[in-house]
């Protein structure tokens, strides 16, 4: 296994729609290992195939609290099939390190996917995963969190994360917080 790069905004990779995977063989399956390794790293809950250069349909994620065992998550080729209700939560993405935002999300959410080996498999999630399914799956479409804010918030969102970006360059480090997606 190996930790790959995570890009940042404005990689032109975060706003390109990822194709959906048609062969689950060991170089998926090294891809995801790899993903899930990077995500535990940059301490993340969840990380799209989009946000280490690999344009393919294919998602990790890890919602359980600190103190809970491990409940990784590995999808492939994701669609949202049903959604209820309502939420704002604060978001994070480890493409954007340090910047954090709040956004309208379902409350509830249906996934089908298919695991590491093509099986067809079902989830529904409600806070937190929910939000986590969504905002992967945003990325796995081209979207980042910040396309969900409206232009007043956007702008603010991109201004702050200037700033981010121009510490990080001279060598800061970006405020950490285990939300980042």
């Amino acid at each position: 296994m190996a930790i790959l790069p995570i890009v940042h905004w404005p990689h032109r990779a975060l706003s390109t729609p990822a194709a959906p995977v048609e062969a689950f063989d060991g170089s998926l399956h090294r891809l995801i290992d790899d993903m899930a390794e990077t995500m535990y790293a940059a301490s993340g809950v969840g990380l799209a195939a989009n946000q280490v250069d690999r344009l393919h349909r294919v998602t990790v994620m890890d919602c359980a609290a600190e103190d809970e065992p491990s409940q990784l998550l590995e999808i492939v080729n994701p669609e949202i099939v049903g959604r209820e209700g309502t939420l704002v939560w604060e978001e994070g993405c480890l493409s954007f390190p340090g910047l954090y935002n709040e956004v309208k999300r379902a409350a509830r959410v249906t996934v089908r996917y298919r695991d590491r080996n093509g099986e067809a498999c079902e989830i529904t999630g409600e806070g937190l995963l929910a939000v986590c399914l969504q905002h992967e799956i945003d990325h796995l479409d081209g979207v980042v969190f910040i396309d969900r804010l409206g232009p007043l918030g956007r702008r603010m969102a991109l201004k702050q994360w200037k700033k981010i970006e121009d510490e990080l360059a001279r060598g800061g480090v970006a405020p950490g917080r285990r939300s980042g997606a």
